[in-house]
């Protein structure tokens, strides 16, 4: 993640070099812990904590200091998020939506006078900053032993090292923090310990709070021959962006910063020792960017050493097991080491998938970067997006056709939570029967007789049911009894046909344990589960509709009380389980807004809490190729053992709607302005659409032919029009379709009177509700009604919609908006009803259609949807943008291959977006 530079200098009065004096409302930082007696060791001690970059984030707290032997810490370089209060605005709110397609009604927007657009800021949390006293400080013990050991350092090296220190200009002006030296040593004794340059120790804080922890990297005398050390600092969880979730971390965690002070050499407490958790945090330490935040970490134990991750015992136990007996890691074609071998294969476990967008791009950027990664695993609660899914990855086996069929990707309609407790499941399945030797539990025993496991799972009617064999397993309530979520296996019967297959729970199976071997060893050999240890990459989305603008019902005392807020511990508990190589978490940027960002603090928590290296951006799709804005919060996590993932650059010069928190503002990921002269010109409506065929508003074909060849097609039409094997990679067979179908172009079935709307709506750019008969606009741009001009489509049914006059309190002109080639559009949503947003097609009286709306997305044109028509609609607004997916598995397939970059952000090839 994140750091923000926070450098930490004493003032200084100009006239003399006496240590600074008390100053009030000196913004600063402030670590707190339990009281600790200021005790010295006579050895080293090793603190418990950890540390790399952090987002330097103030607590809540403000408190004096009441001690005169103090640290002063103070915020020199906090730019941004903490130089004012972020501009209030207004929450917005969203149509209530009606699920069945066939009910086609005019649809009244609720509370539509205090709606607000899309484009407007929702109210954001002031940035707090914290004041602290600067005291000077004195001897703890005028008796102690303090003072600065050995030759001092040669002048002339002294003015190369530490120049600011022997600036004359500087020690003419003094001016706040500034300290002049008279000479430099390279060791200092405290209380009979020696330390020495790079040394690490504790530094007395304010009485009852826990010592600060720092790096040496001064010793000096100032002009009136006062003992001083400058330090840089480390923090602790609860002065990061985990703030108030600092319970969640491991409290030997701690974080490095380039944040650092000037303090008299006697609030040095005891030395300390502080070990690196990765390798690949320690070429990467103390790092401050302009335009990106990131958070590394290392680790501080006095006792272990942490190699890779260690969720817990159990867990890392059951990885190194099941990659010993032949699990994905020990197939051959499998990476067994952090960087992939060439044509390796890495697997992916998509939750909360959705239809697939961020799975898809993820593996099509892989791809461009010569790594192959494959879906093996997808999970979502819809079953229609479950079948567009299955559908689009020819790969797929059904999951319960035959058990002994090879299964590459298993698609499951199930909740998260239940999918967290299946794994659960299997995991003690696959233990009970296979050991490391790969063969089944007790193959040394005496096998049951046949028969006597036929009646022991018999019914109690005349008819005998005998189990053939179980072919498939889940955690739920599949037969839907409402009695609770159990395991249940699906059993074949001998004798019947799979049409008489049957779903029974667990409990009911107990005497037929030799169908339920096989049954794990063949599902074992297949994977149709993952198994901790054995998956690369998880990404997923969880919902978002607690937290979003558009809801007015927010949980914001407790937002894990609402079971969609919920769903983010899930998906980290899923994360902790599998022990993944990497993690993509995606949502709304409210995320990040919402009560201080609860949430966004608390995904970042529990990942470090994993011992991930985290990183966190804001990401606009226009900017990587599509002609929407669509702002979305981006969270990459890595283990120790692997590089973490950068940020792609744009690509495309955009105009963001919208904008990123304030505190969170250098996580927006985006260049400067001289830079974005030299990016591509921003995709238009056009560019992605006007190749289509035209079809009117009744349009209810699935699929179509293309019809002729347009005179003129854009690059972006024409690589969304490219089969699936050019665009996915080795893992994909080529395509026999000859020529390609085109899918889903068919818009949303509007009402009898919607539709006379439409097509009353001019084509011309601009052009909305405002421009029916009857509607007339104010001095203020508030539109209403014509007092003497009233049509009527029905009784009760005017031309112009009271709440289209009310939405927003009439000043939007969104309701029954006319799009136009030569823009951009605002953000593709789930709902294509044109009440309170711009939908019409520039030139046709109709919504934008499924295919359209998924173009604008980045979904190439074979990608099929499968459902009701507003539910492919939802699966469509609901996806991650595919270019932005694809941009980012570039990004991971570069941490794969450990490309030598290590900034927060890179550059994608020219021929990326090509």
């Amino acid at each position: 993640m994140a750091i923000t530079a926070t450098s930490r200098k004493r003032s200084k009065n100009p006239e003399d070099d006496d240590p600074p004096q008390p100053k009030r409302n000196r913004r600063t930082l402030k670590i707190k812990e339990p009281e600790a007696e200021p005790s010295k060791p006579s050895q080293p001690k090793t603190v418990k904590g950890k540390g790399e970059m952090v987002v330097v984030d103030l607590p809540d707290k403000k408190k004096k200091s009441t001690r005169k032997t103090a640290v002063s810490k103070s915020t020199k370089g906090i730019d941004g998020p903490l130089k004012s209060l972020i501009r209030k605005g207004k929450k917005k709110v969203g149509v209530e939506e009606d699920d069945d397609e066939d009910k086609v009604s005019d649809l009244d927007i609720p509370d539509a006078e205090n709606a607000v657009d899309e484009e407007e800021e929702i109210e954001d949390d002031p940035v707090e900053k914290m004041e602290r006293k600067i005291t000077k400080s004195k001897k703890q013990n005028q008796n102690s032993d303090c003072r600065l050991t050995g030759e001092p350092v040669p002048i002339q090296e002294a003015r190369i090292r530490w120049p600011h220190r022997y600036d004359p200009v500087k020690a003419r002006k003094g001016g706040k923090g500034y300290l002049h030296a008279r000479q430099h040593f390279t060791s200092a004794v405290v209380d009979g310990e020696t330390f020495h340059l790079n040394d690490c120790c504790h530094i007395q804080a304010e009485e009852g709070e826990k010592y600060y922890i720092g790096r040496i990297v001064e010793f000096f005398e100032t002009t009136k021959k006062e003992p001083y050390i400058a330090v840089e600092w480390f923090f602790r969880a609860e002065d990061t962006v985990i703030k108030f979730h600092s319970d969640k971390v491991d409290d030997r965690l701690i974080f490095s910063s380039e944040s650092g002070d000037d303090n008299p050499l006697d609030c040095v407490v005891e030395k300390i020792t502080i070990i690196q958790a990765s390798s690949y945090v320690i070429n990467i330490m103390y790092w401050e960017y302009n335009t990106l935040l990131q958070f590394l970490f290392t680790v501080i134990n006095d006792t272990l050493l942490f190699v890779g991750i260690q969720a817990d015992v159990a867990s890392s136990s059951l990885s190194s097991r099941f990659s010993s007996i032949g699990s994905l890691k020990a197939d051959p074609n499998q990476p067994s080491t952090s960087s992939a071998p060439e044509n390796s294969e890495m697997t992916l476990l998509d939750l909360y998938a959705g239809c697939g967008g961020m799975s898809t791009g993820l593996c099509m950027g892989a791809s461009a970067s010569g790594v192959n990664l494959v879906t093996r695993w997808a999970v979502d609660f819809s079953p229609e997006a479950c079948q567009s899914l299955r559908h689009n990855h020819p790969e797929t086996e059904n999951l319960f056709s035959d058990i002994y069929l090879p299964t590459r990707f298993q698609v499951r309609h199930t909740t998260a939570g239940d999918y967290l407790e299946l794994l659960k499941a299997w995991t003690e399945l696959c233990e009970t029967y296979i050991l490391e030797t790969g063969e089944p539990a007790n193959a040394d025993e005496d096998e049951e007789d046949d028969e006597l496991e036929a009646d022991s799972c018999a019914a109690d009617d005349d008819v005998i049911f005998e189990v053939d064999k179980i072919v498939g397993i889940c955690y739920g309530d599949p037969k839907e009894i409402k009695e609770g979520s159990a395991l249940y296996y699906k059993v074949s019967w001998k004798g019947f046909s799979s049409e008489m297959d049957t779903w029974e729970p667990a409990t009911g199976l107990e005497n037929c344990e030799e169908s339920i071997k096989d049954f794990v060893i063949d599902g074992y050999t297949r994977h149709i589960l993952p198994l901790p240890g054995t998956v690369d990459v998880i990404c997923g989305g969880p919902p978002c509709q607690g937290i979003s603008g558009f809801n007015r019902y927010r949980e914001k005392d407790e937002p894990l009380k609402d079971i969609k807020n919920f769903q983010l511990e899930v998906f980290m508990n899923i994360i902790k389980f599998l022990q993944p190589r990497f993690t993509l978490m995606e949502n709304v940027v409210d995320i990040m807004r919402f009560e201080k960002a609860y949430l966004g603090r608390l995904a970042v928590a529990r990942l470090v809490a994993m011992q991930y290296q985290v990183r966190l951006g804001f990401l606009v799709a226009g900017k990587y190729g599509l002609p929407q804005f669509r702002m979305r919060t981006f969270i990459w996590g890595a283990r120790t053992t692997e590089k973490l993932p950068q940020f792609p650059l744009p690509t495309h010069k955009v105009v963001s709607r919208g904008f990123c928190p304030k505190e969170f503002e250098k996580c927006n990921v985006k260049v400067d302005e001289d830079e974005e002269k030299l990016l591509k010109d921003a995709l238009l409506l056009g560019d992605a659409i006007r190749d289509l065929p035209e079809i009117s508003t009744h349009e209810d074909r699935d699929e179509m032919e293309y019809g002729e060849d347009p005179i003129t097609i854009t690059d972006f039409e024409r690589m969304l029009r490219r089969p699936k094997h050019a665009l996915m990679g080795s893992a994909i067979p080529k395509s026999k379709e000859s020529p390609p179908k085109l899918y889903d172009h068919r818009p949303l079935k509007l009402s009898k009177h919607d539709n006379i709307r439409v097509s009353q709506i001019p084509q011309r750019k601009g052009a909305n509700y405002r421009d029916l008969k009857g509607v007339v606009v104010d001095a203020n741009n508030i539109a209403r009604r014509h007092k003497r001009i009233k049509i009527m489509l029905a009784p009760r049914k005017p031309l112009v919609p009271e709440y289209a006059l009310k939405y927003v309190r009439g000043t939007s002109k969104k309701p029954f908006g006319r799009l136009w080639w030569d823009e951009i559009v605002s953000t593709v949503v789930g709902r294509a009803e044109p009440h309170n947003q711009v939908i019409l097609h520039p030139q046709q009286d109709r919504t934008l259609s499924i295919r359209e709306n998924a173009r604008l997305q980045g979904f190439p044109d074979y990608y099929q949807f499968f459902g009701k028509v507003k539910q492919r609609y939802i699966q469509v607004g609901n996806a991650v943008a595919v270019p932005v997916g694809r941009a980012l598995g570039f990004a991971l397939a570069r941490a794969v291959n450990e490309i030598p970059d290590d900034g927060p952000v890179f550059v994608l090839p020219p021929s990326f977006s090509s």
